[in-house]
């Protein structure tokens, strides 16, 4: 059976968002643990950013940054550390879709891996359509392209990015 060790490096893009408890300090705590997912490293970061909820109005303005990450973990696996660092702040997903968040953290990008599974879909199906994930990757690979959508400079150049704005 092969081992994780084995696999070859996997370029990956994680988007972090936050609106409740601290925001601030989630994602900032969250870029330290995807760096200590075992078989996974943190290449880069972006600023963080402060946008408008998508979801329910009546909620705070959420914090979001995008992580660049080098993994030998399969996509499944990956998603499972992810979702494993949700539960370390506490998230809670009984409340309404979109609606406010501890923590989330999304698998935006696996290599150039296409998958309609149920359980993961890659690339994120909303991806090339939201400023509040589009801005900071941009930041950090502008020229990154999404499978059957285009690069990422070019797809903010046509979103609305005026309500996104850096924080730090």
């Amino acid at each position: 059976m092969p081992h994780a060790s084995d696999a070859l490096w996997q370029p990956v893009y994680v988007g972090l968002g936050s609106n409740l408890d601290d925001p601030l300090e989630h994602v900032r705590t969250a870029f330290a643990q995807l760096a200590g997912i075992e078989d996974t490293r943190l290449v880069a970061r972006s600023r963080l950013y402060q946008s408008a909820p998508l979801g329910p109005p009546d909620q705070p303005d959420y914090v979001n940054a995008v992580a660049g990450l080098l993994t030998r973990r399969t996509p499944a696996a990956l998603l499972e550390a992810l979702q494993a660092i949700e539960l370390l702040h506490h998230r809670d997903r009984s409340g309404p879709k979109w609606g406010p968040r501890t923590l989330d953290l999304d698998l935006l990008l696996y290599a150039d891996l296409e998958s309609t599974d149920s359980s993961l879909v890659i690339p994120h199906p909303h991806l090339h359509e939201r400023a509040f994930v589009l801005v900071p990757l941009a930041e950090i690979s502008p020229d990154l392209l999404i499978p059957g959508r285009g690069k990422v400079r070019d797809l903010l150049a046509v979103v609305d990015s005026s309500a996104v704005e850096a924080l730090d």
